[in-house]
């Protein structure tokens, strides 16, 4: 496992005197855990968001705090989304020898073979999962490969899915991760209507949803 280092310090600003923290680029954060009393720090703002923006919630970061070193995941995130800041960490103390409970994300990666035979939607269902390891066995993201979805109507649930190793999955087997789902057509019904109420109008065309066919050469 990589060694991910936040540098950071201890902070006695706290209340209004945060804002002046965040002004002087510094991002306030608290470390916690169940062997840990309550720890107010402070991260230096530009080096700590290019690493945080690169890492999950499940990603084991070690915090070093005025030379002390925590091991940590990220637990609560405060952010500014309009300028793209953190404005607030909190991060939870964990133990390297303890199993941890914590969500991990779900990526869909390759390609639905369905996506190329059929005009069809694929529907995503859960987007994580909630798994039960050892902080450095936690992976960063679980994921599902849709190469298996052959047929409109071909699902992959969490039930057909391998757990990665050292790894336990609590979340219910039988939850929905991707359905490749047929395209419903879409008729105004005004339209049709005004159409048929014209003399001599031809009856309503009925586009066709599905694997293109090439137009015949003139």
């Amino acid at each position: 496992m990589e060694k991910i280092v936040l540098e950071a310090k201890k902070r006695k600003e706290v209340g209004k005197l945060v804002k002046k923290l965040r002004r002087d680029g510094f991002i306030p954060a608290i470390v916690y855990g169940p062997h840990q009393e309550p720890l107010p720090i402070s991260l230096e703002k530009r080096s700590s968001t290019l690493i945080l923006n690169k890492v999950s919630g499940s990603t084991v970061l070690t915090l070093n705090v005025d030379g002390k070193e925590y091991s940590t995941i990220v637990r609560d995130v405060q952010r500014d989304h309009l300028r793209n800041e953190f404005l607030h960490l909190d991060f939870l103390a964990v133990s390297l020898t303890e199993k941890l409970r914590t969500a991990v994300s779900i990526t869909l990666v390759g390609d639905a073979p369905v996506l190329k035979e059929y005009e069809c939607l694929i529907v995503a269902g859960i987007t994580e999962v909630e798994v039960e390891a050892l902080p450095q066995d936690l992976p960063e993201t679980i994921e599902v490969d849709l190469s298996g979805l052959i047929e409109i109507g071909d699902a992959i649930y969490l039930k057909d899915i391998s757990a990665p190793a050292n790894v336990e999955i609590l979340t219910d087997p039988e939850e929905l991760i991707a359905i490749a789902s047929a395209v419903k057509e879409e008729v105004v019904e005004e339209e049709v209507e005004a159409e048929l109420e014209v003399e001599g109008a031809a009856e309503p065309e009925v586009i066709e949803h599905g694997k293109g066919e090439e137009e015949e050469e003139e």
